[in-house]
């Protein structure tokens, strides 16, 4: 069976140097852990109570997720990073100790919720940003944050901003100052100090480092750099993190030299995908591996083979074929063999989708 690898040590020394580089910078940060949709045994192998202890939340965008942090650890403060669902307001406020928020009938929800679960929720209203995803409009948040603010069981903590997660709107300095101002206004007008500004990301890191943020915007929201070691904004490996955190490795199940060129009547029936080729090379051969996984796994547009010697042919629903020329090595010798695996670089949602899909398995290392 195809295996994805997962490389314990250098996450948790990922999440480390993050709690390190943070603290140094005098923010605050939630890791987000939605790629690994709530995977106990990740849980409990990577997120150890030492890993953890400077973080200020685990964040996710499930509520299962969320139920297995705390199964893992109630200790865990817990943040549900999209807005709730009306109908789902006492397992959030059960669940996650924070919410992301922008509906005001939702949060009524919570507030009622929370009541009778004994407990104050505290939520971070969203505001939008021309991402065009979630968040109240600017014009809207002064009357809206009145209307909760006096609320018995709902402590607002924060103004936030989701941008680059869409249409991919640079967090621009002028974009995040928006924040500040209106934690600002909040201030003036209701004489209530918001202690959290939550505009940052894995995307807004390099500019972080570039000091091109403002530096109220104190708490980041950070998946994608803890795990993969990159930012989506360059797609560079960022500081002293690691990049080579996740492996995909997959089995050799057939070798055999065929036709470049398919042969016969071709219908519209396939349910895969294939390569581009010319009739130029047909009668031409080379030979092609089969690999145990296919489209239900995994997209093949989000890995990379580690051996840039092999091209890809085709997809089905449970298999890979590519292309591997003569098989030989530089001295003649036949490279791959059946059994043999061919290893690839999955990417973030490649992960995610390994992650969920059963006939994988999973390995720490």
């Amino acid at each position: 069976m195809a295996e994805l690898i997962i490389r314990t040590k250098k996450i948790q020394d990922n999440i480390r140097f993050l709690s390190n580089y943070f603290e140094d910078k005098n923010i605050h940060w939630s890791l987000i852990t939605k790629v690994f949709s709530g995977d106990k045994t990740f849980l409990e192998t990577v997120l150890t109570p030492e890993t953890i202890q400077s973080i200020g939340s685990v964040g996710d965008s499930r509520l299962t997720s969320l139920r297995n942090l705390k199964e893992v650890n109630p200790e865990m403060r817990t943040i549900y990073i999209k807005p709730p669902a009306k109908i789902y307001a006492e397992e959030v406020v059960k669940y996650a100790d924070i919410s992301l928020n922008s509906s005001f009938e939702t949060i009524l929800a919570l507030n009622e919720a929370a009541g009778k679960a004994n407990k104050v929720h505290q939520i971070i209203i969203m505001i939008e940003l021309g991402e065009l995803r979630e968040g109240i409009n600017r014009e809207d948040l002064m009357g809206f944050y009145q209307k909760i603010f006096e609320l018995p069981f709902i402590e607002v903590i924060g103004l936030g901003s989701n941008l680059g997660c869409m249409y991919g709107i640079i967090p621009t300095y002028d974009k995040l100052l928006q924040l500040v101002l209106y934690k600002e206004l909040i201030s003036a007008k209701f004489d209530k100090e918001l202690p959290f500004i939550s505009g940052g990301s894995s995307i807004t890191l390099p500019l972080l480092e570039q000091e091109t943020i403002p530096k109220e915007i104190n708490h980041y929201r950070i998946g994608e750099a803890a795990f993969f070691g990159i930012s989506p904004y360059d797609n560079q490996k960022f500081e002293g993190l690691s990049v080579d955190t996740f492996e995909f490795r997959a089995n050799i199940i057939e070798l055999e030299e065929k036709e470049l060129v398919p042969d016969g009547v071709m219908g519209e029936g396939n349910v895969g995908h294939t390569a581009e080729y010319s009739t130029k090379d047909a009668g031409a051969h080379s030979v092609k591996a089969i690999l145990d996984f296919g489209m239900l796994d995994v997209d093949k547009a989000d890995i990379d083979a580690l051996n840039d010697d092999l091209t890809f042919v085709g997809i089905t629903s449970d298999m890979l074929v590519v292309d591997l020329g003569e098989n030989k090595d530089e001295n003649g010798n036949q490279k791959y063999k059946v059994g043999d695996q061919i290893a690839f670089k999955p990417s973030y949602m490649a992960v995610a989708r390994l992650l969920n899909s059963k006939f994988i398995d999973k390995v720490f290392e």
